[in-house]
């Protein structure tokens, strides 16, 4: 017997069995199927507290840290001059914390190039703290999540002489797995945040 036949049943309730058995592992199948990049990007978002919670006062207090890349590697491509007014955009420092809600308090390591024909650079940011940095750095932490698929037990209707059926449902969630928080005593727009 190969991995895709069907086992032989000796009686007729074993075979009815089997097939309904089957009939569910393909209706769980399409239901796999069917999740796209856009329905999972519909997915509902796991609130998490932040973990850092500072004062005004002590983030007044706080020395300015700015971030610096840690290794670049250049590239041999021109920059596009269309795209200059946005790169001059993303370059400018802002002030926010970063966190790692994976690996709390580590260190985050990663490597940026937000335009073609610039150079690759490796940033190592730190979390829990106020720092500057170009905004396509905290732009790029914030854009760190992942799908989180959950295997949930749901009764369904069809109820036979065992008893009740139960079927598998992937039902998906997404979970930030870096954030940035921008940081500012005054009002300004920082990757889709008013804060005041």
């Amino acid at each position: 017997m190969t991995k895709t036949e069907k086992p032989k049943a000796t009686n007729s309730l074993a075979a009815q069995e089997l097939d309904k058995a089957e009939k569910q592992f393909e209706a769980f199948d399409e239901n796999i199927k069917a999740m796209t990049m856009d329905r999972m990007n519909l997915a509902p978002k796991e609130e998490v507290e932040p973990q850092t919670k500072l004062s005004q006062v002590d983030i007044g207090k706080s020395r300015d840290v700015y971030l610096k890349p840690i290794k670049t590697i250049g590239c041999r491509d021109k920059f596009n001059e269309k795209f200059r007014a946005a790169y001059e955009y993303d370059k400018e420092y802002v002030h926010f914390i970063a966190e790692n809600k994976e690996l709390i308090g580590e260190t985050i390591d990663l490597w940026t190039r937000p335009y073609g024909g610039m150079p690759a650079e490796e940033w190592q940011v730190p979390c829990n703290k106020p720092v500057w940095g170009p905004r396509y750095l905290a732009e790029q932490i914030k854009r760190k999540f992942y799908h989180r698929l959950v295997m949930q037990q749901n009764q369904m209707t069809e109820v036979n002489a065992v008893g009740q059926m139960y079927g598998a449902m992937a039902v998906d969630t997404t979970i930030q797995r870096l954030d940035a928080h921008p940081v500012s005593p005054r009002k300004s727009i920082f990757m889709g945040a008013l804060t005041v």
